[in-house]
């Protein structure tokens, strides 16, 4: 069995996602971004799971590249089980 691998969730506050356009537009920009374990985009939201390597600056890049603005990036620090 593997020790847990430190995980960091990030939780973004995003101006002008109004469709679901939007969030797959967000989905696809943070898709990009090496580290990213899982992302959950949602109406002007977006949870990420990533290996401790993501900025928050890398995370406003990619939506900005999706045309969007972050507004607030809140991160804590998790051990997740690898099952």
């Amino acid at each position: 069995m593997s020790s847990p691998r430190p995980h960091t969730i990030a939780r973004l506050t995003i101006n002008g996602m109004t469709s679901v356009h939007a969030a797959r537009a967000i989905f696809t920009a943070l898709a990009g971004v090496e580290g990213i374990v899982l992302a959950d985009v949602g109406h002007g939201s977006a949870t990420v799971e990533h290996d401790g390597t993501v900025t928050g600056s890398a995370l406003r890049e990619a939506v900005a590249i999706a045309g969007y603005e972050v507004v607030e990036v809140r991160e804590e620090r998790r051990v997740l089980p690898l099952l």
